[in-house]
């Protein structure tokens, strides 16, 4: 595989009403790149990206494949940014970037499936178990911080767009929701005292070990969300159900590489990490996230 640095020089190229698109988001992503450029008097480029190629003219599309079979490094603009930039750039996804790419074969490979499922049962019932006393604790102050139950249930959307209960540690007082469904927010004032501290630590994620157990979550995967925020969410976000391919997660890649946020713009963001996890999810990159996440912990970073 050719190793190539976010500097290397990059030639693209797309059907020219997709020029100042992908222009913009090449400058953006501080991406070195040269664009349709065919009459090239230097020589064979080392680094061919390109986008919607599909639309090309025979002509373009003739120079792609002759440049294949001349050694040059040809592949999609936005397999290329994954691995350059760590996060799915979804601005530039379309159909071809789910059918064309052999990386979501994972989703039909019942080894890794099965894999996954034997770690999150036994590290989840093993966790249980190890941190009950943490899980009284948090129960017994929740309870003598604020009135209302210690647990929280939720429905959300999971695996294939079913819906399950999520449990988690209350944080917020029992009214929260008195004028309907929102978004939770920064410096939330519905949110206790206790929950502030066990919403910085993650603690109040803990339960969800029992929705890990019982099958509805995994682990690691993308953050489960409620279906009144997806309607809303999927009109401007692309594929943004594509998430629901795998199940969800009390921890996962966009929680740890991305801050904590509650807008459209947040969302987007989020997604471009979950579209990439499911992509290019491994056990390595799963052990990565779990550092990360007791980095969280032990540091109060979250939310």
């Amino acid at each position: 595989m050719l190793r190539a640095s976010r500097n290397s020089l990059i030639h693209v190229y797309c059907p020219d009403q997709y020029e100042k698109k992908v222009s913009d988001i090449l400058k953006a992503r501080n991406i070195n790149f040269v664009i349709n450029e065919f009459d090239l008097k230097s020589g064979l480029p080392a680094i061919v990206c390109h986008y919607r190629s599909y639309a090309m003219d025979e002509d373009k599309k003739a120079f792609l494949i002759d440049a294949t079979e001349r050694g040059a490094w040809v592949e999609p603009l936005v397999s290329y940014l994954d691995k350059q930039l760590g996060f799915t750039e979804i601005d530039l996804v379309d159909s071809s970037y789910f059918l064309h790419q052999k990386a979501f074969s994972i989703l039909s490979n019942w080894r890794p499936k099965a894999i996954k499922r034997f770690f999150d049962i036994v590290l989840s019932v093993l966790g249980l178990i190890i941190l009950s006393p943490l899980l009284l604790i948090t129960g017994l102050l929740i309870k003598l911080d604020s009135k209302g139950p210690i647990f929280y249930r939720q429905a959300r959307v999971g695996l294939f767009n079913k819906e399950f209960d999520v449990v988690k540690f209350r944080s917020m007082t029992t009214d929260a929701e008195a004028n309907g469904a929102q978004w939770a927010c920064k410096n939330d004032v519905r949110v206790t005292r206790v929950g502030k501290f066990i919403r910085k630590t993650r603690i109040d994620e803990l339960p969800q070990l029992i929705n890990v157990v019982k099958g509805e979550m995994s682990l690691i995967g993308p953050r489960p969300e409620r279906e009144v925020f997806i309607e809303d969410l999927e009109k401007s976000i692309p594929y943004y159900r594509f998430r629901h391919a795998v199940k969800p997660g009390i921890t996962g890649l966009a929680q740890v590489k991305y801050p904590y946020g509650a807008s459209i713009e947040d969302a987007q963001w989020k997604h471009r990490y979950d579209l990439h996890y499911i992509k290019h999810q491994t056990a390595l990159m799963d052990f990565k996230i779990v550092v990360l996440t007791i980095y969280t912990v032990l540091f109060a970073k979250g939310q």
